[in-house]
């Protein structure tokens, strides 16, 4: 076994596409080009994030919504990028 472990963060509620697209364009203030398209190959209808081996090992549960969380990175990364 490998002397590191990954975990998936996340807050646990499934979030639609549409609805993250949303939040950067608000954080980005700017709207995005969309072209819809049908699901391509490797495409998942649905996802979220399983944060239970998180929580047991670490002991960590994450509670930021898509708002803050998407809104804090485009803030980390425009003053770390400079953008």
């Amino acid at each position: 076994m490998a002397p590191y472990r990954l975990y998936n963060i996340g807050n646990e509620q499934p979030v639609q596409l549409l609805r993250y697209i949303e939040v950067l364009e608000q954080e980005l203030g700017r709207k995005a080009e969309i072209e819809l398209l049908p699901l391509q190959a490797g495409d998942v209808p649905d996802t979220e994030a399983d944060v239970s081996e998180l929580i047991t090992n670490i002991g960590y549960k994450p509670l930021v919504g898509i708002g803050d969380g998407v809104g804090n990175f485009v803030r980390w990364y425009r003053e770390y990028y400079g953008a």
